[in-house]
């Protein structure tokens, strides 16, 4: 077949280099464009970009899907099948284009966290298994008939960075053998399950600033399930003496708190602990505003609170 190949971040790298040691034949990638990024504001290039250039792939880089320059470049690849992984909502007229239709990769085991945050919000709320799930594309954002799943189980100590490398591997490998059955016609589309008992559908929506914020009213558990559900990226924060405290990594200390919830203590030298709504969270790795990110005892050592 040919494919067309659809993705930006450097999840969807794994699945791209997977296709093609697979011997896939890729045609085109299309992927975002270049765009000013870091202090300097230098033009940065998309992971998929760099690669694709890399591998010597044609590189397509539309600012609107709907343009009809891109549409006329697309539909010239003349693709049999589109594979969408990580990448922007496709408009029907791109994801109608291939004969076999277009297919995306999802890191969650839908219909559970549909959107564009489902590794953090699988954490944030806890959950002790997710996956990932390949489907067709449809107009409804992530409600297309799934293909094939594939299971992982969380230990409960996993951040965001940590499962977002596991379902990188684990979605490159479900990415293959969703396309070689597509090739073969070996495969059964089904709608996706029903929630049974009244299970509650989750969302997986965007993450702003303000869901990053850290409320010490809530149980240890909760917030430490939000601080590694947020790092390395966005991190959730709190206040420290009127500064932004970004928390990558801590620990639950189950003592009750004789302060009120936001308080902290410290001895200065090995720990600082903030007070939840039944017991401490012991920070491990952190970044005041405007300082580099470091162990606690490093923190420690060059700030006195």
């Amino acid at each position: 077949m040919r494919i067309v190949f659809m993705g930006t971040p450097q999840f969807a790298v794994a699945s791209l280099d997977a296709l093609i040691k697979a011997g896939s034949d890729i045609v085109g990638v299309v992927t975002a464009p270049d765009k000013p990024a870091g202090r300097g504001q230098k033009v940065s290039e998309s992971a998929v970009k760099q690669y694709a250039v890399a591998n010597g792939l044609k590189v397509l880089q539309p600012e609107k899907l709907k343009n009809p320059e891109f549409l006329a470049e697309l539909k010239a690849l003349n693709a049999d099948l589109q594979v969408v992984v990580a990448f922007r909502m496709l408009p029907e007229v791109v994801w109608a284009m291939p004969a076999k239709g277009t297919i995306n990769l999802h890191a969650s085991l839908l219909p559970q966290y549909r959107g564009a945050a489902p590794i953090n919000w699988v954490l944030i709320n806890g959950e002790t298994e997710t996956g990932v799930t390949t489907f067709f594309l449809k107009q409804e954002i992530d409600t297309g008939d799934v293909l094939f799943t594939e299971k992982v189980t969380l230990n409960g100590h996993e951040t965001a960075g940590s499962l977002h490398d596991r379902l990188m591997n684990k979605g490159a490998g479900l990415l293959v053998k969703t396309v070689k059955a597509v090739e073969s016609g070996r495969y059964h589309e089904h709608a996706q399950n029903q929630l049974e008992n009244g299970a509650e559908l989750k969302h997986a929506p965007k993450i702003f600033k303000e869901n990053c914020v850290i409320d010490w009213t809530q149980p240890a558990q909760q917030i430490y399930n939000k601080i590694r559900g947020l790092s390395p990226i966005p991190t959730a924060y709190t206040d420290l003496n009127g500064k932004i405290l970004k928390i990558f990594a801590s620990e639950i200390q189950p003592d009750e708190p004789a302060i009120q919830p936001g308080g902290f203590l410290t001895d200065n030298k090995t720990y600082l602990k903030f007070a939840a709504a039944d017991g401490f969270i012991n920070l491990t790795d952190v970044q005041l505003e405007g300082k580099k990110r470091m162990d606690i005892k490093d923190f420690l050592r060059g700030l006195k609170l």
